[in-house]
C-alpha cells in the first residue's frame, strides 16, 4: 500500500481556485459511474457530484469518485444540506471539494468549515481508518488534511444575500458560488434568472466576494450567461450538466427523423 506523506497530495483544484485561475465545470446529476467517468475523460476542470438534487448518496457517490480516479477533472461534492454529520461521511468517503448549499449567515458558513476539519480548528468526528485516508495508510494525514479541504459556499436566497459580505469575510471560505435559479426564485422571479433584479443581486454577491478576495463560481448552462459572469470576473464556472446535455442530445437525434 502506499506510504507517501499527505504532504505530497495537496489538493490542486483549491490552490488553482485560489489563485484565480479560471476553471469551468459540469454538473453530474445522474447518479452513475459511468457517465461521471464519460464527463472526467472530457477534461472538465472540476466535476460537481450532486446530493441536493439528484439521487446519490454516499453509497453512490463512492463508484463515481473511483470512475474518475485517473481523470483530470476534480471531484467536488455537494451534500443535500449543510449538515454536520453527512459532510463526515464524505470526506471519509474521499471527497476534498464541498460545495455546502443554502447558507444564508456568516454562522452558517462558520458551521459549514467546521464540519470539514478535525478539532482544535472544528468539529470533524475522527476515524482512524477510512477510504479517504487509504484505509489507515497516509502518515501525516490527520495534520494535514484541513488545510487541503475546499469549502465553497451557495448564495442562493434573499437571507444569503443579505448576509453575503459577512459570509465572505468567514476564514476557510474558499470561494461564493451563486445558485441563480432559486436566488430568482426567492426574488419572486422564479425561472427568471436574466431578470434585472436577480442581476443587480448577482452583481451584489461578486462583489462581496472580490471584497474580501474570495473567488466567485456560478451556475450557467446557457453559454451567453457563462460568458458574461466570466467577463464579470467569475472563475469557478459550471458550464452545463450530464442530464442537460443528455436530454438536448436524444431530443435532437430524435427530432432529426421526425417525419
Amino acid at each position: 500500500m502506499p506510504t507517501t506523506p499527505y504532504s505530497s497530495f495537496p489538493n490542486r483544484l483549491r490552490a488553482d481556485l485560489l489563485a484565480g485561475k479560471r476553471l469551468i465545470g459540469c454538473w453530474c446529476s445522474l447518479a452513475n459511474p459511468i457517465t461521471t467517468e464519460v464527463l472526467g475523460v472530457a477534461g472538465f476542470d472540476w466535476l460537481l457530484l450532486d446530493g441536493e438534487h439528484s439521487p446519490n448518496d454516499v453509497i453512490s457517490f463512492i463508484p463515481q469518485l473511483m470512475a474518475l480516479k485517473d481523470s483530470p477533472s476534480a471531484p467536488v461534492v455537494r451534500p443535500s444540506q449543510n449538515d454536520t454529520v453527512e459532510i463526515k461521511r464524505l470526506l471519509d468517503a474521499g471527497f476534498y471539494n464541498f460545495l455546502v448549499p443554502f447558507v444564508e449567515s456568516a454562522d452558517d458558513a462558520r458551521r459549514a468549515v467546521a464540519a470539514t476539519r478535525y478539532p482544535p480548528q472544528g468539529v470533524r468526528g475522527v476515524s482512524v481508518s477510512q477510504r479517504s485516508n487509504r484505509y489507515g495508510t497516509v502518515p501525516g494525514y490527520f495534520t494535514g488534511i484541513n488545510d487541503q479541504v475546499c469549502v465553497i459556499v451557495q448564495i442562493e436566497s434573499r437571507a444569503g444575500l443579505a448576509a453575503a459580505a459577512e459570509i465572505a469575510a468567514v476564514d476557510g471560505i474558499d470561494c461564493l458560488f451563486v445558485g441563480p435559479s432559486d436566488l430568482a426564485a426567492g426574488l419572486g422571479h422564479l425561472g427568471n434568472a436574466n431578470h434585472p433584479d436577480v442581476q443587480a443581486a448577482i452583481a451584489t454577491i461578486f462583489d462581496a466576494a472580490r471584497q474580501h478576495g474570495k473567488p466567485i463560481g456560478i451556475l450557467a448552462p446557457v453559454e451567453a450567461d457563462a460568458r458574461r459572469y466570466l467577463e464579470q470576473g467569475a472563475t469557478f464556472v459550471a458550464v452545463g450538466s450530464d442530464l442537460g446535455i443528455f436530454r438536448s442530445a436524444t431530443q435532437a437525434l430524435h427530432d432529426k427523423y421526425r417525419p
